[in-house]
C-alpha cells in the first residue's frame, strides 16, 4: 500500500511554486501534503495530490520537470511519543527513512530569510499566523474551535 508522490523542480524565486498550485487548482487536483525543499537556485517541491493522474498532466502541460514516487503514508495518532513509536517500529525492522512530511494539516510552516521582515508583512494580510501555544493543543480541539 502507497501513495504515489509529485517531486517538482523549480527555480527558487517568488511565484514558481504559486504557479504550479494555480495549476492544481485550475485542474481540481487537491494538495493533500507537501514539503518544499531549497537546494540553492532551484528546489524540489514534493506533492501529495488527490489525483496523482490528474496532476501529472498539469505538470506535463506546463512544461515542467517533475517525476513521480511511490511512498509510504502512516497514520499517527494525536499524543505525545507517536512519531517516536512509529519511527522505532520501522527502525527495528531495519528500514531506513530518507525524508518525510507530515500531510493533510491545515497549518504550515514556512522557513524565510527574514523572519521578522514577513512576520510584520503577513500580519497585515488574510492569513492566521500560529504560535507555539497554539500548537500545544490537541489536535481535536483545533479542528472544532480553530486556530483563534
Amino acid at each position: 500500500m502507497s501513495v504515489r508522490q509529485m517531486s517538482v523542480f523549480l527555480e527558487s524565486k517568488p511565484g514558481h511554486m504559486k504557479r504550479v498550485l494555480d495549476a492544481f487548482e485550475s485542474a481540481h487536483v487537491s494538495v493533500r501534503g507537501y514539503s518544499a525543499s531549497d537546494t540553492g537556485d532551484y528546489g524540489i517541491v514534493r506533492f501529495i495530490v488527490d489525483d496523482p493522474d490528474r496532476a501529472a498532466a498539469v505538470l506535463s502541460d506546463m512544461g515542467t520537470a517533475w517525476k513521480a514516487t511511490d511512498v509510504l503514508c502512516v497514520a499517527l495518532e494525536d499524543k505525545p511519543g507517536e512519531l517516536a513509536r512509529v519511527m522505532g517500529i520501522v527502525s527495528d525492522v531495519g528500514i531506513n527513512v530518507l525524508y518525510s512530511y507530515s500531510l493533510i494539516s491545515t497549518f504550515i510552516a514556512l522557513s524565510v530569510k527574514d523572519l521578522d521582515e514577513a512576520e510584520c508583512l503577513l500580519s497585515k494580510q488574510p492569513v492566521v499566523l500560529v504560535d507555539q501555544a497554539v500548537l500545544a493543543r490537541p489536535v481535536r480541539e483545533l479542528r472544532t474551535k480553530g486556530a483563534e
